[in-house]
């Protein structure tokens, strides 16, 4: 291969995220020419006052949201492959989503599980945001005070498990004794929803993406070093214990954010990186952390085309969607002989 064709690829990605964007907000139960789109977004003129509120107050902020939620869950996965070194690591196996859940969970419905407070309907979306990121920032630091005490990779990787399974059982029994317009109500949040967001939420998780990104930058030498293990790593002089504390904060942002203002997202922090390890045929993370950002982008833009339902009113939960399509790429990815040979 050429030396610059890993560029020429970006550079293909990000024409596709383009494509993707223009394909998303042109889609709907309303279909809108991707022409007039870009007339109206660059002059102000549109043919109907409706479609300006459609495109600026609902698609646009929806399509961005996919964005940073494709990016957030793409570079958290990335990182827990590669510091754990295990091919089906994804951004929740720590249990930080989980978390954002139980505090999702306990807004709506403790109240009506244990008869507290009768359910009044809908919840403000900040509501929701801020009990998710509550939740998310609980686990974040249980996670952290047993990295503090846990030195080895593994067992904090399976206590993070653990992590998740408590936390998904208390949600379990919330959801067991509460009410069913309760029920409901979470269980349309747990399918996952790009949409809904002002544009004021998507810019608080936009800062927080980016936020969540820094360290990520900041320690891309150091993933390169921990693709061969701790030991050979320490050799080269990287820290694992410096980049243990980091991967634990940029994933916490990144997955614990989209989980709060998006509800669970299935698959594309699983399958994205390993898209990137194949099309860019490359271990270097200075590659692989843009190429699964573009992909991760672009594939959550194309999931939500695909589950808007063109021509309809009614829309597929985006995480149906992310399932359909990341499920497939996960079992073709077990079945390939050079698997294990990825890491």
């Amino acid at each position: 291969m050429q030396k610059n064709s890993p560029f020429l690829l970006l550079s293909a990605a990000l024409v596709l995220l383009l494509f993707s964007f223009l394909l998303n907000v042109s889609l709907g139960s309303v279909s809108i020419s991707s022409s007039e789109i870009l007339n109206g977004i660059f002059t102000g003129e549109w043919t109907k006052a409706s479609r300006e509120q459609i495109i600026l107050n609902y698609r646009i902020p929806k399509a961005l949201v996919a964005i940073l939620a494709g990016i957030g869950l793409s570079i958290s996965g990335l990182q827990m492959q590669t510091f754990f070194r295990n091919p089906l690591a994804g951004p929740f196996v720590l249990g930080i989503s989980s978390g954002a859940g139980l505090g999702v969970a306990i807004l709506m419905l403790a109240g009506s599980a244990f008869g507290l407070a009768a359910f009044g309907g809908a919840i403000n979306p900040w509501a929701i945001a801020i009990a998710g990121t509550l939740g998310a920032s609980l686990v974040l630091l249980s996670v952290s005070l047993v990295a503090w005490k846990v030195k080895d990779s593994m067992t904090l990787l399976i206590v993070g498990l653990m992590f998740g399974s408590a936390v998904s059982a208390v949600i379990s029994v919330l959801s067991y004794f509460s009410g069913a317009e309760a029920l409901k109500l979470f269980t349309i949040w747990s399918m996952g929803s790009l949409g809904g967001l002002v544009w004021d939420q998507v810019w608080v998780l936009g800062l927080v993406i980016v936020i969540g990104i820094v360290p990520v930058i900041a320690s891309v030498k150091s993933y390169n070093g921990m693709l061969l293990g701790e030991s050979y790593a320490k050799s080269m002089g990287i820290n694992p214990d410096r980049l243990r504390w980091l991967m634990i904060l940029s994933t916490g942002l990144l997955a614990g954010s989209v989980t709060a203002f998006c509800g669970p997202i299935a698959f594309i922090g699983i399958a994205v990186p390993h898209l990137a390890r194949i099309v860019w045929k490359t271990s270097d993370h200075r590659i692989l952390f843009p190429a699964s950002a573009l992909i991760g982008a672009s594939l959550l833009l194309l999931c939500d085309a695909v589950g808007q339902l063109p021509g309809s009113a009614q829309t597929l939960p985006i995480n149906a969607v992310t399932s359909l399509v990341g499920a497939p790429i996960v079992i073709g990815l077990v079945l390939r002989k050079n698997f294990s040979k990825e890491f």
